[in-house]
């Protein structure tokens, strides 16, 4: 028989014990919290889509910079195709690609994030350090509008293409497609309730709102030019006649003033810019500063110093913040300090988080930061 003293500490030693496991999510519930929850604003579907193709291009660029990509990048730009009578809506581009496995790795293991694990293999290369997505979500907000979603991608490596199936449930299908170019399409196949992302109005809207500058060119259709018609007769006057012909429908501005050096740009160069960000303000600026830090955050922009009439009303939405040239929001009150909120103009730092709530970009260590820097 053990001694009394012996089994007390026995006690106490299976009382101090500590029970480790995992938590387990539970795939049949993990869609209607995304389709819920994922994002406060379900049209930010569109952003997360084409920030991912905008990785795919530029991870392209980066290993055909540094001799890991032997062909040729070609067209890069990422194309949106809208299909009313298929209920579709597809994001395309021509970018790295996936192989099987990729799919297998970061489609079928959600928050896996391929962006982040790219950066850190090539994280002394000086391109690598623009790719946008960090926490492998983006893709899945397709399905807060989307019944099914097809992935047709092709990989730079030039193995078999493939397409990747879902409906929203655990259940995916993948098997060879015949596609033959290297990229990605994101086919959505739009739900019942959900058809105005099938209305191109309502898409050109977001595409202005959420992708004005990204930094690879987005097509959205094809809008009407005149140009001279070398074929035809000149006039009287020697004037040579014009025709009408469809070009591509470049929606975006990949490279905004912001991202350029100072001392590259002039006086013209900030009032055009201006007016490209306010097509409706006809007042010029009084000035603006330029900003370019490195230290201790990255942070760039524009901001500028309206011209105030007595009957002014100050407008908290003059002042756009982005995270690596996309889009996060316009509502920095709480952000920006109140006497701030006269300024006009873009914030971009890669330190800003992706994320459309204000309370969170309040709350966030590195927005207080940026706001403390802009305030001195």
């Amino acid at each position: 028989m053990a001694h009394p003293l012996t089994i007390a500490i026995r006690k106490k030693i299976n009382q101090n014990k500590m029970a480790k496991g995992k938590i387990k999510v539970t795939t049949e519930n993990i869609f209607p919290i995304i389709k819920k929850f994922l994002y406060s604003d379900h049209e930010i579907f569109l952003r997360e889509l084409i920030a991912n193709a905008t990785d795919a291009t530029k991870k392209l660029k980066a290993l055909s910079s540094i001799g890991e990509f032997k062909g040729d990048v070609g067209d890069d730009t990422i194309e949106i195709i809208i299909d009313k009578k298929a209920k579709t809506l597809i994001v395309k581009d021509r970018g790295i690609g996936m192989t099987e496995d990729d799919v297998k790795k970061y489609i079928n293991q959600i928050a896996f994030s391929g962006a982040e694990e790219f950066v850190d293999k090539f994280k002394d290369q000086e391109d690598a350090a623009g790719i946008i997505g960090k926490f492998g979500l983006g893709f899945y907000s397709a399905y807060m509008v989307a019944e099914k979603v097809e992935i047709i991608t092709k990989s730079y490596k030039d193995e078999s293409a493939v397409i990747w199936e879902c409906d929203g449930s655990p259940e995916y299908s993948l098997k060879n497609h015949h596609k033959k170019d290297r990229g990605t399409e994101i086919v959505l196949h739009i739900a019942v309730d959900s058809t105005e992302f099938l209305e191109e109005a309502r898409i050109k809207t977001l595409l202005n709102k959420y992708c004005k500058f990204m930094p690879v060119a987005i097509k959205f259709g094809q809008k009407s030019e005149w140009v001279d018609d070398k074929k035809g007769k000149k006039d009287k006057d020697g004037k040579v006649p014009q025709k009408e012909v469809k070009v591509d429908n470049i929606v975006n501005n990949p490279t905004p003033a912001w991202t350029k050096a100072p001392a590259s740009l002039k006086d013209e160069d900030y009032k055009s810019f201006y007016r490209e960000l306010y097509p409706m303000n006809f007042e010029e600026p009084l000035f603006n500063i330029h900003l370019n830090v490195d230290y201790p955050f990255n942070l760039t922009g524009i901001l500028y110093f309206p011209k105030i009439s007595a009957k002014m009303e100050v407008q908290k939405d003059k002042i756009q913040l982005y995270s690596r040239q996309v889009f996060i929001t316009d509502s920095v009150e709480g952000i920006v300090p109140d006497f701030l909120t006269l300024l006009h103009g873009v914030i971009d730092s890669p330190d800003i988080p992706l994320n459309v709530s204000r309370s969170y970009l309040q709350s966030d260590g590195a927005v207080k930061k940026i706001a403390n820097h802009i305030s001195k």
